[in-house]
C-alpha cells in the first residue's frame, strides 16, 4: 500500500496541533493532520475560553510577554479565521478580573500582583487592584456577594468560545488545502530516507517535517523523535447552568457567560493522575463560590458538569523543541492552548517551516528543565 504524502504531517488535532496546522496551510504547506477519535484524553474540549495574560509567568517573565504577544495578535487571528472559513470564534476582550472574596485573599492577590511588577520592565504588566467599588462598575445592575472585597484586572484578558475556536481552526485549515484525518491515532514514528514516516492502525503517512501536538499523547511518542515532553495530567471540573439573559459581566476566572446564555462556573485544579470522573463535591465549592460572588446565581439551575485533562509542564510554561537527533521534529504543547493560538498560528507555524523556531520560542525549550530553571507555577 502505498504511503500518503504531505510536507508536514501534524500529530493531534486539539487546539494547540490545530492552530499549528492552521498557520502552516495558511503559508502554503500541503499539512495533514492526524487526530485521534472522540475517546481521548481531549483538554480542547473541557476548557473555559480564556484567552488570558495576568495571571500567566510568575517568576518567568518570557512567559508573560509571550502570553501578551499572543492575547495582543488575537483580534486579528480570529478575523482571519473568519474570512476564511466564515466561523466567528466570538472573541472580546473588554479586559479581565480575578474575584477575591475576603480580605486574605485580596491581600494574597495584591502581594502576588506586586512580584508581578517586579520582574518585568516598567509599564510591561497592566494588571492592577481595583476594590469593590470599581469592580462593581464593570457589572452594572448585578449585585456582589457581601464578602466580595475587590479583584485583580487587566485589560490584556478576554475570552472566546472554545468549540467554535476548535470548529474554526479545522475549518480554516480545510480551506486553506489542509487535511484533517480523526481516527487515525499515530502508534508509531520513525524516520526513514530522509523522511518521517507516521503509522497508525491501518496506515502509513510521510512527510519532510512532524510536529508532534497532542498534548498527553504527545509522551508515548516523543522519545522516539529525539524530543522531551515531561508532561502530566491536571484535572478540571466545570458547571453549566440554565440558559439565562445576557448579564453585563466581565472576563473572569470563575464565571463566564457563554453566547448562547449558559453560565460557566469554574474551575478545579485537582491532581487526580487520569481520572476525570466529576465529582460533587468540587461541583458543590465551585457553586458556593459563584453563589458568593453574584447572590443571584443561588436560584439558577445546574443542567451538567463535566472534567477534563490539562496538560501540564514541570512549571505549567509551554514547551517547544526541534529534535537533534531528527532534524525536521518538532514538539509544540502547552496549557494555555487557547490564549497562545494566535502565536501558534504565526512565530511557532512559520518557524516550523522555515526550519528553526524563532528566538521568541528559545526560552521555553525543555532543556531548562536540566538546568534547574524551575519557575513558580502560573496558576489564575
Amino acid at each position: 500500500m502505498s504511503a500518503d504524502t504531505a510536507d508536514v504531517i501534524v500529530i493531534g488535532g486539539g487546539t494547540v496541533g490545530a492552530a499549528v496546522a492552521y498557520g502552516l496551510a495558511k503559508r502554503g504547506a500541503k499539512v495533514i493532520v492526524l487526530d485521534g477519535d472522540d475517546g481521548d484524553l481531549r483538554a480542547s474540549r473541557v476548557n473555559f475560553g480564556l484567552v488570558w495574560v495576568q495571571s500567566k509567568g510568575l517568576a518567568f517573565p518570557e512567559y508573560q510577554s509571550w502570553s501578551k504577544r499572543s492575547a495582543g495578535a488575537w483580534h486579528a487571528f480570529a478575523a482571519g479565521l473568519a474570512e476564511t472559513c466564515g466561523i466567528d470564534v466570538h472573541h472580546r476582550q473588554p479586559g479581565g478580573v480575578h474575584v477575591c472574596i475576603g480580605e486574605l485573599e485580596f491581600e494574597q492577590r495584591k502581594a502576588r500582583l506586586l512580584r508581578f511588577h517586579n520582574q518585568m520592565p516598567p509599564g510591561a504588566y497592566t494588571a492592577r487592584m481595583i476594590d469593590r467599588k470599581e469592580l462593581q462598575s464593570l457589572m452594572p445592575g448585578l449585585a456582589l456577594g457581601p464578602d466580595v472585597v475587590g479583584a485583580t484586572f487587566s485589560p490584556d484578558d478576554g475570552d472566546c468560545e472554545p468549540l467554535r475556536l476548535l470548529r474554526a481552526l479545522h475549518a480554516a485549515t480545510i480551506a486553506r488545502g489542509g487535511r484533517i484525518l480523526p481516527g487515525r491515532a499515530v502508534v508509531s514514528i520513525a524516520r526513514n530516507s530522509g523522511a518521517f514516516h507516521a503509522t497508525t492502525r491501518d496506515e502509513t503517512f510521510v512527510a519532510e517535517k512532524v510536529v508532534l501536538a497532542a498534548g498527553l499523547g504527545s509522551v508515548p511518542l516523543a522519545a522516539s523523535l529525539g524530543l522531551t515532553a515531561p508532561l502530566k495530567p491536571e484535572r478540571g471540573q466545570i458547571l453549566v447552568t440554565e440558559r439565562l439573559a445576557a448579564m453585563p459581566l466581565p472576563v473572569a476566572t470563575d464565571l463566564r457567560q457563554t453566547g448562547d446564555g449558559t453560565m460557566l462556573i469554574g474551575a478545579t485544579n485537582d491532581d487526580a493522575g487520569f481520572n476525570i470522573d466529576a465529582t460533587a463535591g468540587a461541583a458543590a465549592t465551585m457553586a458556593a463560590r459563584a453563589v458568593s460572588i453574584l447572590p443571584s446565581l443561588a436560584s439558577v439551575r445546574l443542567v451538567r458538569t463535566w472534567s477534563g485533562l490539562r496538560i501540564l509542564s514541570p512549571d505549567t510554561a509551554p514547551i517547544y523543541q526541534q529534535s537533534a537527533t531528527y532534524p525536521g521534529a518538532f514538539l509544540v504543547t502547552c496549557h494555555s492552548g487557547v490564549t497562545l493560538a494566535a502565536v501558534h498560528a504565526n512565530e511557532i507555524a512559520a518557524g516550523i517551516l522555515a526550519g528553526a523556531l524563532p528566538e521568541c520560542a528559545a526560552p521555553f525549550h525543555p532543556s531548562r528543565f536540566e538546568t534547574g530553571q524551575d519557575h513558580v507555577r502560573a496558576v489564575a
